[in-house]
């Protein structure tokens, strides 16, 4: 059993209440965070971040916790926070995330998601099947045909779904099938790890090639509670893009059409809330999934954080923001490969031929300049040199202890306009 310091402000479970969590790089962002969440209504998670982003910051799941409670005691907030084990994937992962006390548990199985089941027909498609069946996610063909095939479900609110074709129904099970058995068997080792807390469950299935359909939701939502495996919240891929450090791109009506089955499928197989990942500086559709899904909503921002964190450093330490963006772009090309992004080098002036104020507008404020940045940062944090012989990382956080007031206001502005957004709806 996992003991937490009981001086120290201690996580709780949030259920079914709507949610925010903000992610922090550099681990002093909870005093800005606390002042955006004071504009709204949604309970905020303020120790997230996942494995990899620990990986690449070089940071360990206490000191992620250990900085989110410092900002606590510092704002005085006594109200109801969440910690999010973010993007977990083995049973190590789970297990070290429990020991520093964390509450929300993020499974992401996308490692044994099946992409290539949206383009298998015929044969093919048969024996993709056979091999789920033979992993042990299902007893037999015949099992997953008489859960499935063929049944029709009463979504609340929309029309009736379900698998009328068994082509449909293989290709989903070919695609999902695996990765939910997955996420039962994570789902027991968090249950085995004890977390001191409690434990609520996140299921993502976000980081796919193709959007999550209605009826693969549908899918999903059955196995997961044939399965045992309670979730507070699930995330899906949704139409249009979600890329990294910029504003949604897409159809809102299309967009808002296929929340409102997500939502219904949710309701219906939960309940639980839709989790909306990559959701820093959505702002087209923050209104619309407020509206939505009402309490049943949780969004989840990270990267942007730490891209307010660089707005300090370019009005701050110019020269220092400019070494930066310099070392940025030469990684660019390496650090974008685990990330779904527009942005190309060419879209970027060379930051030496820009005034300091062109240079935080082109970098922090348009599209490429902030995607280049946002992907770099674990190279920026862990090996970036300055010209002055220190690490990045020092001049940064630096940077951030002499002129707090400003980091906490930007970060307030900043995030508080999602909170404000996803209220409004």
């Amino acid at each position: 059993m996992t003991k937490l310091n009981p001086d120290l402000p201690t996580p709780a479970l949030i259920g079914l209440r709507r949610s925010f969590g903000f992610g922090d790089r550099l681990g002093f962002a909870t005093p800005g965070h606390i002042a955006a969440c004071r504009k709204g209504n949604l309970l905020p998670i303020f120790a997230q971040q996942s494995v990899r982003e620990m990986t690449r910051t070089r940071r360990t799941p206490q000191e992620v916790m250990a900085a989110a409670q410092r900002g606590i005691q510092q704002e005085g907030w006594t109200q109801i926070w969440g910690a999010d084990a973010d993007h977990l994937k083995t049973k190590e992962d789970v297990f070290n995330l429990a020991a520093a006390g964390y509450t929300f548990y993020t499974i992401d199985p996308s490692a044994f998601v099946q992409n290539q089941a949206d383009h298998l027909s015929g044969s093919d498609l048969a024996a993709a099947v056979d091999d789920v069946v033979n992993s042990g996610a299902f007893g037999s063909i015949q099992e997953l045909e008489s859960l499935y095939f063929r049944h029709s479900y009463e979504l609340p609110g929309a029309a009736p779904i379900g698998f009328a074709e068994k082509e449909s129904l293989y290709r989903a099970a070919v695609k999902y099938g695996k990765a939910i058995a997955h996420a039962q068997k994570m789902g027991d080792w968090i249950a085995h790890a004890k977390p001191a807390r409690g434990a609520e469950i996140e299921v993502s299935v976000d980081e796919t090639e193709t959007p999550t359909s209605p009826a693969e939701h549908l899918f999903i939502g059955l196995e997961l509670r044939r399965r045992g495996v309670r979730a507070v919240s699930l995330a899906p891929r949704f139409i249009g893009e979600f890329e990294k450090g910029i504003d949604y791109q897409g159809d809102l009506k299309a967009f808002e059409s296929t929340l409102r089955l997500h939502l219904a499928i949710a309701q219906f197989c939960g309940p639980y809330k839709i989790s909306v990942h990559s959701g820093s500086d959505k702002f087209k559709v923050y209104p619309i999934l407020g509206r939505v899904c009402g309490d049943l909503l949780h969004v989840k921002t990270a990267g942007t954080s730490y891209l307010e964190a660089l707005r300090v450093v370019a009005r701050c330490v110019p020269d220092l923001f400019t070494e930066i963006i310099e070392y940025s772009l030469g990684r660019f090309e390496t650090d974008r490969a685990s990330y779904h992004i527009a942005a190309k080098l060419s879209d970027v002036p060379q930051p030496t031929s820009l005034s300091p104020k062109q240079r935080e507008d082109v970098f922090l404020n348009k599209h490429a300049g902030r995607q280049i940045l946002h992907v770099t940062f674990g190279s920026v944090l862990t090996m970036g040199q300055s010209t002055k012989g220190r690490s990045f990382k020092e001049g940064i956080v630096d940077a951030l202890a002499n002129n707090a007031t400003l980091h906490k206001e930007l970060l307030a502005a900043h995030l508080g306009r999602h909170i404000e957004l996803l209220n409004a709806g």
